[in-house]
């Protein structure tokens, strides 16, 4: 079959299963819209800033479990993309970024938006692909799927010059796609399953640390087994959030500079912490010289450049999480709760999270939303003190329901990603926690939900700050509050307004409910609902980057 590059490219995308683009056209990308227009089999959806793309096919991703797929042409559309590809990167989210370039014969001589995008995007990307011949199309587009959903998940790039789009070939579609140089190792070596096995029959204190490798294998119902079966207490990361349901027992929920106090006070004192992939980021382990000091460590990743990065590890195992687990259950044996369980339960009892009185506060208005939904929706987050509120007090039943940016954190996800979430998943309730701040960074897709009648609700939680920087500079600055003040905004009712989506403003606490409620009556289209939160509300506990427990900060009820 004789069709251009551009057509192999939509074939190849349709015969991987691609049901959504999320992207902006440009003219060196016009023969490949040119063959959208006659795809019936896939949704293109027109973003209004390419970051918002990005964005949105990494929160398809989060959310379904699929790869996302966005377009950008050459030069600034390409850059534009490069915020979101290094949020995918840091997250390890499976997307595929195209990008239009400039035809071969121009490459090099700083052509009419020509930027070397291959270049830029290298320590970014999982693999990037400049394709200069149209008969590599087919392989690429398989190549870079293969490569973007196995192993540790990552983003892929494929720069897409002009005259390859247009260049004739014999097509042939891939269907097996073998790489020599890229042979995950998926299995975890019995012998390592096995010491594991034997370290967590001894071990009288342990603690299972749950990361985004648990999601992103579909390890859930394993680790549910084995926190079960052993009654080890399981606490999670940021991106870990619905891998062990937060409202089993066995939950500790968050560890970190913002996560509960019990579970950090857990890993402090734990004689063995099994990381499940996990990567003992510096929020995590805060001063490495003190955290888990009593521990022994297993760690299962399928990563090997994650092992030993961070901390000494006593029993590496690579591998990927479902496998490994499935295999360690073989040989763990059942366990009873101990004086060790009846100890963080006390600490849970002592420190529970927990929130002031008076006025409207953030913490309030997540709780409700966590009963209004019955705990049931997806939830997307921006970047900021509204991120770590949501992580505290939305407890997550599900694996991909808590969708936010961990490791690059990316002020402007929540919106663009709760978008990218809805249409993954349509028939589910998809709110977006985000700050003014946050929201304001990527509020022009709004007219895109409202286009696309994507009915995303959005939480602002306004306190007319850059609130997290704020509290830092009341904290540790002498309340020196330097270019934090956003008090200086838009009336974001009128604003939703504008855009033909419904907005809200709410001020007083009797009003939350009601608000909530209401939003949940629309689904044709997106609601903004405006909360006037409290100015200098804090996100305790706290433990200041760099240091240890000993200098967590926390807010006990009186």
């Amino acid at each position: 079959m004789k069709i251009t590059g551009a057509q192999a490219l939509v074939e190849s995308l349709r015969r991987e299963g691609v049901e959504v683009i999320f992207g902006f056209p440009g003219g060196v990308m016009l023969p490949i819209y040119d063959c959208l227009y006659d795809c019936k089999d896939i949704r293109h959806i027109l973003v209004r800033h390419e970051q918002g793309a990005a964005h949105a096919a990494d929160g398809y991703a989060r959310a379904t479990g699929r790869v996302g797929v966005c377009f950008a042409t050459s030069g600034p559309g390409a850059t534009n993309l490069v915020t979101g590809i290094a949020t995918a990167y840091m997250d390890s989210i499976p997307i595929v970024a195209i990008t239009g370039q400039v035809r071969t014969t121009a490459l090099g001589k700083d052509s009419f938006q020509e930027a070397d995008i291959t270049g830029i995007t290298m320590p970014i990307t999982k693999h990037n692909f400049l394709v200069k011949n149209s008969k590599d199309v087919p392989e690429v587009v398989a190549e870079a799927f293969h490569i973007a959903r196995t192993g540790r998940p990552g983003p892929v790039l494929i720069d897409m010059p002009m005259d390859v789009s247009l260049g004739v070939i014999d097509y042939k579609p891939v269907t097996n796609v073998d790489i020599p140089s890229y042979k995950p190792n998926t299995v975890g070596h019995p012998l390592q399953i096995k010491k594991a096995a034997k370290l967590i029959a001894s071990a009288e204190r342990p603690v299972i640390y749950a990361g985004g490798g648990v999601i992103s294998s579909g390890a859930s119902p394993e680790l549910l087994e084995l926190s079960e079966r052993t009654n080890i207490l399981v606490t999670t990361t940021l991106l870990g959030k619905g891998a062990f349901p937060e409202t089993h027992p066995n939950s500790l929920g968050m560890l970190g500079m913002h996560g509960t106090a019990y579970a950090n006070y857990a890993v402090a004192h734990c004689d063995l912490l099994i990381a499940i992939g996990a990567r003992f980021d510096d929020r995590v382990t805060g001063k490495l010289d003190a955290f888990a000091q009593k521990a022994k460590v297993i760690h299962i990743d399928i990563d090997p450049a994650e092992i030993g990065k961070t901390v000494h590890v006593d029993v590496p195992i690579v591998g990927d999480c479902k496998l490994v687990l499935q295999d360690l259950l073989k040989y763990v044996e059942p366990r009873q709760p101990t004086s060790w369980n009846e100890q963080v339960m006390k600490w849970k009892a002592e420190y529970p999270l927990h929130y002031g009185e008076n006025g409207l506060l953030p913490q309030y208005v997540i709780e409700k939303i966590w009963e209004v939904t019955n705990g049931e929706a997806v939830v997307a987050t921006g970047v900021g003190q509204h991120q770590m509120w949501a992580a505290q007090f939305y407890k997550c039943k599900y694996p991909r329901q808590f969708l936010s940016s961990g490791g690059l954190g990316t002020m402007g996800f929540g919106f663009p990603a709760g978008i990218g979430a809805k249409v993954g998943r349509p028939n589910d309730i998809v709110f977006v926690i985000d700050g003014d701040g946050s929201f304001q960074m990527t509020l022009q897709e709004l007219i895109v939900a409202v286009e696309n009648k994507i009915a995303v609700k959005v939480a602002i939680l306004n306190n007319q700050y850059l609130g997290m920087v704020r509290q830092w500079q009341e904290l540790f600055w002498n309340r020196r509050y330097a270019g934090v003040d956003i008090a200086a905004q838009p009336d974001f009712v009128k604003l939703a307004e504008a855009y033909g989506a419904v907005g809200m403003r709410i001020e007083k606490k009797e009003q939350v409910v009601d608000a909530l409620k209401k939003s949940l009556e629309y689904d044709d289209v997106p609601v903004i609902m405006d909360f006037h939160i409290e100015r200098e509300e804090n996100v305790f506990p706290m433990i200041p980057a760099g240091q240890s427990i000993e200098e967590m900060m926390v807010r006990r009820p009186k």
